[in-house]
């Protein structure tokens, strides 16, 4: 008798056994969706959160301890201002402009607004088949287009228009910021889509070129257009609370294991040599920076702790998946010996007003950090380079990526400044600057007693 139960149990065992084969066939024809590991997603989410510690309070403080007291509050509104515009604009289009979708070498195109963008959609890492979720990844690099900014605002400090400042980020993260991001970092699916910098093969692991050569030369820029402040090389102009710029860069030092850490995208071995090398190298910076004080014939200050840290910091940015720990405090050593002679001797000779050595620091400490890149990867000194790396051909490439970044930053940011002082005005009244830009442009006093 006909049993159609018995039919249907046939069939399935049937369609059970060839599963595997069929399976097989599947696997071989779609490549398997990316592992989205939460450990990882752990990870990225405190070294995000680390990074905005490095900004506010962080930088706010470290920046604020080192101006006169009356324009202490200004500093500080100017850095949380600067680094909540660079926030909102990397949603509405400053991603989509750096890691949105294939278009060019200098610029990405598309997820404006974050469009297409959901809570399903994921960033490689450099393992290959696993992910983190894209929301993370966009939250991730938002923190270092807000620091990058305000960076830049230690060579403006004590002079420049709220007003001003505001509109020169707007106009400077989008033509400098989000076009040096994308060439150094975007890995297209072609070489012409392929970032320049990156194509070209340069190391960057978190920001050597972006951040710190971006922000110290932009800085120097402003300080040129802007002019020095009132009484600059006849007034004392000593930082009023190095209290709080020692804060600061604590705060900055521990934030930085998320900028550097972080920047290995993953949980890992790789983001644990990036860790201890931003350990050693900044205790370098600390200790060289104080040696070259006393060599150029100063006392071994605290202003000179605070700022061989983040010399130190800076130099190992680029460095810090790309160098073995003994590698890392070489270069802290070197950069901070190379700032503090820059600070100490070369710039009063200038006659500059880079008010907060943004340039000094930064700029110059991203330089040796970026061409020191390619010595770091030595196997000689623990670096990760194979038996048969080549130094020369990587420091032609380093090099070639420090020379551009100077040139787009410099002339982007000029453009951005006299964008600002046609709108606005660039400069505060001489009765403000005089009377201190904490009532004159915000009203308020960072003290009241």
């Amino acid at each position: 008798m006909f049993n159609p139960l018995k039919l249907a149990g046939a069939a399935g065992l049937t369609l059970f056994a060839a599963l595997p084969a069929w399976a097989q066939d599947a696997a071989a024809a779609a490549p398997a969706a990316p592992t989205v590991d939460k450990g990882d997603t752990a990870w990225m989410i405190t070294a995000t959160v680390l990074v905005l510690a490095m900004i506010v309070p962080g930088l706010a403080l470290f920046y604020g301890g080192l101006v006169r007291t009356k324009n202490m509050l200004s500093v500080l509104t100017q850095i949380i201002a600067v680094a909540s515009l660079a926030m909102i604009i990397w949603v509405t289009y400053g991603y989509g402009l750096a890691f949105g979708g294939d278009a060019n070498q200098f610029i990405s195109s598309g997820k404006f607004f974050l469009a297409g963008v959901t809570a399903d959609s994921t960033a490689a890492t450099f393992t290959e088949g696993v992910a983190i979720p894209e929301f993370v990844f966009i939250a991730f690099q938002m923190t270092f287009a807000a620091i990058t900014v305000s960076l830049v605002v230690g060579g403006l400090v004590e002079r420049m228009k709220f007003s001003a400042l505001m509109v020169f980020a707007a106009v400077w993260l989008t033509i400098v910021y989000f076009p040096i991001a994308h060439m150094v970092w975007y890995a297209g699916a072609t070489p012409e889509a392929t970032g320049l910098i990156f194509g070209w093969g340069a190391l960057d692991f978190a920001g050597g070129t972006v951040v710190h050569i971006n922000a110290g030369v932009s800085a120097l820029v402003g300080a040129l257009i802007l002019g020095p402040r009132l009484g600059f090389k006849k007034e004392v102009m000593a930082p009023h609370s190095l209290t709080m710029t020692l804060i600061g860069t604590g705060l900055l030092w521990v934030g930085w294991f998320g900028f550097n850490a972080g920047s290995a995208l993953e949980a890992n071995a790789s983001a644990g040599l990036a860790l201890i090398n931003t350990l050693t190298a900044t205790a370098a910076g600390v200790l060289f920076w104080m040696l070259t004080e006393r060599a150029l014939g100063h006392k071994g200050s605290l202003l000179g702790a605070c700022s061989g840290a983040i010399a130190g910091l800076v130099a190992v940015t680029p460095a810090a998946g790309n160098s073995g720990p003994f590698g890392a405090i070489l270069l802290g050593a070197v950069a901070a010996v190379l700032c503090a002679v820059f600070v100490v001797s070369i710039k009063p000779k200038l006659k500059i007003d880079e008010s907060l050595d943004a340039f000094g620091i930064h700029a110059v400490g991203g330089i040796v950090g970026s061409i020191g890149t390619a010595v770091t990867m030595l196997p000689a000194l623990g670096g990760p380079g194979a038996a048969d790396y080549a130094l020369g051909a990587q420091l032609v490439s380093q090099v070639k990526a420090v020379a551009l970044a100077i040139v787009w930053a410099g002339a982007g940011s000029a453009i951005a400044f006299y964008i600002a002082k046609l709108l606005t005005g660039l400069r505060v009244s001489e009765e403000v600057e005089r009377e201190g830009l904490d009532l004159g442009e915000h009203g308020e006093r960072a003290y009241n007693y």
